[in-house]
């Protein structure tokens, strides 16, 4: 929380959160677009701070410090000016990063099929946590463990069936619907 108080809800940042292959990132960046905000990709910003890919830091730090780090850049990111921000699958079930969130963000929870997930993040060999594995298996277990603390995101939007840009305009109307319901906020 900063000295002046709560954030205004319409003037938050706006955090995707989901399972890795929902389209986070690639939603992230039209929705940034659609509402002039600049964008942020967890990923590539705990990249860029540890001057490595996300592989090369679990295989060489491990996933405990994937998530140290991880919970210091989204710190950063929400400590800064709004935008849209596409964290990483499991930064929400880091409790100090799910309090930040929930303090300056307008979390957005991406839902969509598992079946279509392991269909999309089959494509590419880049997710340490399904390399070896069945992505459905894998994508089941994190599912157990993660979708009842995705379920305390702000909004839930399905995004399986369509296109990204059906995705944006699905998370856009729930922003506004949102927003509205929060209207005695906008003059603070």
């Amino acid at each position: 929380m900063t000295g002046d108080g709560p954030i205004p809800v319409h003037r938050r940042t706006i955090a995707l959160v989901g399972l890795m292959g929902v389209g986070k990132s690639t939603v992230g960046r039209r929705l940034a677009r659609r509402l002039e905000l600049p964008f942020a990709d967890g990923d590539t910003e705990i990249e860029a701070a540890a001057a490595m890919t996300v592989s090369d830091i679990f295989a060489k730090l491990g996933e405990s410090e994937f998530r140290a780090g991880e919970a210091r850049v989204m710190k950063r990111l929400l400590e800064g000016p709004r935008m849209v921000l596409a964290t990483g699958g499991g930064a929400i079930l880091n409790p100090e990063t799910r309090a930040a969130l929930k303090e300056r963000a307008v979390t957005v929870w991406m839902r969509a099929d598992l079946q279509t997930v392991a269909g999309r993040v089959q494509r590419r060999d880049t997710r340490p946590l399904l390399r070896g594995r069945d992505p459905l298996t894998a994508l089941r277990a994190m599912a157990e463990v993660r979708y009842p603390v995705y379920e305390t995101a702000d909004l839930t939007v399905d995004v399986a069936g369509g296109a990204h840009a059906q995705a944006v305009e699905a998370i856009v109307e729930a922003l506004e619907a949102h927003f509205a319901a929060h209207a005695p906020e906008v003059g603070t």
